[in-house]
């Protein structure tokens, strides 16, 4: 993501005293979406797609190079008939890191979000990239992102070290925390739930290439363990690139896979598609289905300047056909 530095750098003038600096940076877009199963809830088929997204960034170094950042984020999004919610604000990350030690707090990404040791994502399909490798696994991933005004953000802590081809990472995400209104008093009651949990992962990349796998497992509220794992592979071969991962959980029936690839066509041209099977049992609740494969195929085209073009079309684990196209644009 570029980055636009907001203000004049500021500069301590002593000797051996490193620069600090605030930084903004984000993207918009917008455009339109389709989603056949919206009839099934009352709502247009067709709606406009939009989104704000602005990432605040604090930096500094200390003497001996030691960095330290913070961010925040703001985030406005397309709601139901296509109308915008007012902008929504996160809970901050920190991060500290030295040579190839990094160690994030706060709002922060786990291992398996964060990309440290696999793509979990890989190339999304479309404007709004509502097909990607791993679209309804149900891992429990979390990362940095915006919340609710009256939400409570569990902290996370994770850790990740890098030596040469390798990098080895762990997180851990304390109780869920959940903020209700009491109807007998006038104030907002906090309920600890449970839900805790642990990962670990380790990756290796080598030429073109990564490997990587994590491990984890969550404690659920209602009592129990969640233990669930993943690997993922990916890479490039000239004008082709792939991500591909499986994982299997005691949430889901059977292991999930997933797969993406990007085919460059042209400078400024990639034609994508994904396939992501959750592992989950065909079934239905009422008048929906779910626990069928998502797959999609879609295209991108740069027009320059930070700007693409970007759209797809697919079906979605509800056996619906969903598709969008817009405009994207770095800042």
């Amino acid at each position: 993501m570029k980055k636009i530095l907001f203000a004049t750098t500021a500069l301590v003038a002593t000797a051996g005293v490193a620069a600090a600096e605030v930084t903004f940076g984000g993207y918009g877009r917008f455009g339109l979406i389709y989603n056949e199963g919206n009839d099934d809830v009352g709502e247009k088929k067709t709606n406009v797609e939009q989104r704000f997204r602005l990432t605040i960034t604090g930096l500094t170094e200390t003497d001996a190079g030691v960095k330290f950042e913070a961010r925040i984020r703001f985030q406005t999004d397309d709601q139901i008939g296509g109308s915008s919610n007012v902008a929504q604000r996160s809970a901050a990350g920190f991060a500290v890191s030295s040579g190839g030690f990094r160690l994030d707090v706060g709002n922060v990404s786990d291992v398996i979000d964060s990309g440290d040791v696999f793509d979990y994502f890989g190339y999304g399909v479309g404007l709004t990239s509502f097909a990607e490798t791993s679209s309804n696994f149900v891992l429990p991933v979390s990362g940095f992102g915006t919340s609710g005004d009256d939400s409570l953000v569990s902290p996370t802590v994770k850790a990740r070290y890098i030596y040469g081809d390798f990098t080895v990472a762990a997180s851990y995400t304390r109780d869920s925390i959940v903020s209700l209104d009491d109807p007998l008093t006038t104030g907002t009651d906090e309920f600890q739930i449970g839900d805790e949990e642990w990962q670990v992962g380790v990756g290796y990349s080598f030429g073109n290439y990564n490997i990587g796998a994590a491990y984890g497992q969550s404690d659920q509220f209602n009592g129990g363990n969640n233990d669930f794992w993943v690997v993922g592979f990916g890479g490039e071969i000239g004008a082709f690139g792939f991500t591909a991962i499986v994982a299997d959980s005691d949430l889901q029936d059977d292991i999930s896979y997933g797969a993406s690839i990007n085919y460059d066509i042209g400078a400024a041209t990639s034609l994508r598609a994904v396939y992501s099977d959750n592992g989950i049992d065909n079934g239905s609740v009422g008048d929906f289905d779910f626990g069928r494969p998502t797959y999609a195929v879609g295209a991108r085209h740069s027009l320059g300047g930070g700007v693409t073009l970007a759209g797809g079309i697919g079906q979605n684990t509800n056996k619906n056909i969903v598709g969008d196209l817009g405009v994207i644009f770095n800042f």
